[in-house]
């Protein structure tokens, strides 16, 4: 029997970790759990926030964090939860950047540490106490993080460039003037008046 190391414990904790509260935060936005608003209130959020077609939009957010979540706290198919979680953390960073970073004026620091540690995680991989190395790494192959890291990405920036697209409408909408009213012929007054 091979004895765990320090970094294998590690890996578990890290993912275990990270993965369940992803795990729990998805939960929410698809299903009402843990308090969440579930897929109808989450659709209506996304939409207020420019991620139209919103009912779409919290399927996506919602399975990026809970699949991604799973993923990563079973350690299976590591480099496809790590890339899904990514890709979520950096549509959701997009919402919180105008704020700066820190948190505590609500900016990106959560989404872009979860983003970190989902990359992380896909790139060192699981760990020997995973399902990916219960079942010899087939869904986790040196080749496959950079294919699932590069698509989380084209992912990300296409829903980041469409929400900024459709912000950028309602701006200008209304920012439009309205159409002028018909305007009554102006009349003439004479200097005797």
């Amino acid at each position: 029997m091979t004895c765990f190391d320090r970094r294998d414990l590690g890996l578990l904790t890290l993912r275990l970790g990270a993965g369940g509260v992803l795990f729990a935060h998805g939960a929410q936005k698809l299903f009402g759990w843990f308090s969440g608003h579930g897929l109808e209130g989450t659709a209506q959020f996304m939409e207020s926030l420019g991620y139209k077609p919103g009912k779409a939009s919290a399927v996506a957010s919602g399975l990026a964090e809970a699949g991604g979540g799973a993923l990563l706290a079973l350690g299976l198919a590591t480099p496809a939860g790590g890339a899904a979680v990514v890709g979520g953390m950096a549509g959701a960073a997009a919402v919180h950047a105008p704020n700066g970073f820190f948190n505590t004026s609500g900016g990106y620091e959560l989404p872009a540490l979860y983003g970190l540690v989902g990359a992380s995680i896909a790139v060192a991989g699981p760990g020997r106490i995973s399902l990916d190395h219960a079942c010899g790494h087939h869904l986790n192959r040196a080749w496959m993080v950079p294919a699932a890291l590069a698509a989380a990405a084209a992912g990300a920036t296409a829903a980041v460039k469409s929400r900024n697209s459709q912000l950028r409408a309602s701006e200008n909408a209304e920012e439009a003037p309205s159409a002028p009213d018909a305007q009554e012929p102006m009349q003439e007054t004479s200097r005797d008046e």
